[in-house]
Formats: C-alpha cells, sequence, structure tokens
C-alpha cells in the first residue's frame, strides 16, 4: 500500500489491534526504531512527567510499625530493623515502571505495589541498607529526579486525647488494623499529606517512646496515625513524629 508523498518506503506497518497502518518506524507500541530498539526515548519521556509525592527511606523498621504493615502487604513480609524504601507517585501507573526498574536492578524484595485512584505506591526492603539505597538511586535516576523533588510533607492535624473514654476505645477498636487501646490510655492522631509519610511518622515515634500503634494509613488522600500509651510516653512519641515530618518539610 503506498504511504504519503514524502515517504520512500511504500511497506508500511499494521497494527494487530487496530487494523490500522502506520508509517515505518513510527509502527511500534514502545516506541522502537532502529536507533532506540527498546524504545528507551519514549519511555523516558513518559518518567519525565510524574510527580513524586513521596520519597521515603527507613533506616530501621521498628517492631510494631513493621508488624502494622505486615497486615496489609501482599508481597514479601519486612523483618524488625531492615532498611526500606516507600514511594509515591502520580499518575499511579507509573509504579510499575518503577518496581520493574527497582527489582531488576537491586537484589531488594518489594513487600508493597499499590495502584489506587490517583496514586501508586511501592514499599521495598532489605536487610542490607545499602541495598536500598542503591534501588532509590535507580528509581530516582529513571525519573529524572532527585530526592528533594519529592512533595513536603504537610501537617493537617496533630491531636492529643487524654485518658480516653471506654466507647471511645470500643469505636476506635472496631476500626483498627494494629494494636488495641484501652480504656483510661492517651491518644495521638496525626493527619498529613502527602500519605504515605504516615509509615515514617509512625516508625520515628516508636523509636522515641513505648508506645503501641493502634493504625496508621498510608494510601489515599491524607495519611492517618493512630498511637496510644501513657501520656508521657505518647507526649514524646508525638514530638519525634512532627519533628520527622517537619524535618522533611525544612529540607
Amino acid at each position: 500500500m503506498p504511504g504519503p508523498a514524502g515517504w520512500e518506503s511504500d511497506r508500511w506497518v499494521r497494527n494487530p489491534l487496530t487494523l490500522s497502518l502506520s508509517p515505518p518506524g513510527r509502527g511500534d507500541a514502545a516506541g522502537a526504531t532502529a536507533s532506540d530498539p527498546v524504545g528507551r526515548s519514549e519511555c523516558e519521556g513518559r518518567a519525565l512527567m510524574a510527580t513524586i509525592r513521596s520519597y521515603i527511606f527507613i533506616d530501621q523498621l521498628q517492631p510494631k510499625t513493621m508488624c502494622y504493615l505486615g497486615t496489609f502487604v501482599r508481597g514479601f513480609l519486612p523483618r524488625t530493623n531492615m532498611a526500606a524504601l516507600v514511594v509515591e507517585v502520580a499518575p499511579g501507573l507509573e509504579i510499575e515502571n518503577i518496581t520493574d526498574i527497582a527489582v531488576k536492578m537491586v537484589d531488594v524484595k518489594p513487600g508493597l505495589l499499590v495502584v489506587e485512584r490517583q496514586y501508586g505506591y511501592l514499599e521495598l526492603h532489605s536487610s542490607q541498607t545499602s541495598a536500598v539505597k542503591a534501588a532509590g538511586e535507580a528509581i530516582l535516576d529513571y525519573l529524572g529526579a532527585t530526592e528533594a523533588d519529592a512533595m513536603k510533607p504537610e501537617v493537617l492535624a496533630s491531636r492529643i486525647v487524654k485518658r480516653v473514654d471506654s466507647y471511645h476505645a470500643f469505636l476506635i477498636n472496631r476500626n483498627k488494623a494494629g494494636s488495641m487501646i484501652l480504656q483510661g490510655e492517651s491518644l495521638f492522631v496525626l493527619e498529613m499529606q502527602p500519605a504515605a509519610y504516615a509509615i515514617l511518622a509512625a516508625n520515628e515515634a516508636e523509636k522515641a517512646a513505648d508506645i503501641k500503634v493502634v493504625d496508621y494509613r498510608m494510601m489515599g488522600a491524607t495519611g492517618r496515625v493512630y498511637l496510644s500509651g501513657e501520656e508521657s510516653s505518647i507526649r514524646a512519641a508525638a514530638a519525634a513524629a512532627e519533628h520527622a515530618l517537619r524535618a522533611r518539610s525544612e529540607r
């Protein structure tokens, strides 16, 4: 079939999905050409449009934060004191390319891969801190970005409720996935955006004080953290969580 004027070759390419015809060199779905056989240029162009909402390196996963993470991850389960990386991007499907690069480039285990309404999430971990950092560098290199390009966390709400009532504790426990809050304990609630920073807040709070991780939600429009314990411990945990987010905002 002859092509339009200006094309030297009449060997057009038929797309098997649409049955339409494309000029030579323009019919590959992945954008492959003779000089770029795997379509890398087009793929990289799409990656540059991705927004890094969260890029969170955790040096040591704390026991309660790690155990709560294990309640909803569908991949490899992490272990206490492992290093971890959490990446949140928009558009959500870009997280599939990011996962592909991370697991092929470095020996790390993916625990969480989720594409929700707007954003994509990846959690990966390893007993080797250097491996997690190397995976992070590979991801940033693919995106053509730096860690500083990630969105800064914004605290939307931060409250301490002292001596929780039994009815209140009952209602919280009906919706939690972590430890139970008991009557008389103090409760710390924290809400922030982007959502993925919830795991950082919970982990840093657990480092600072002996508290219970009742719940944390690290996906969606906003992230939320629920911690309980003695009032003095909760105040120390709240200060550590807020400091961790504030330090990211000031970078």
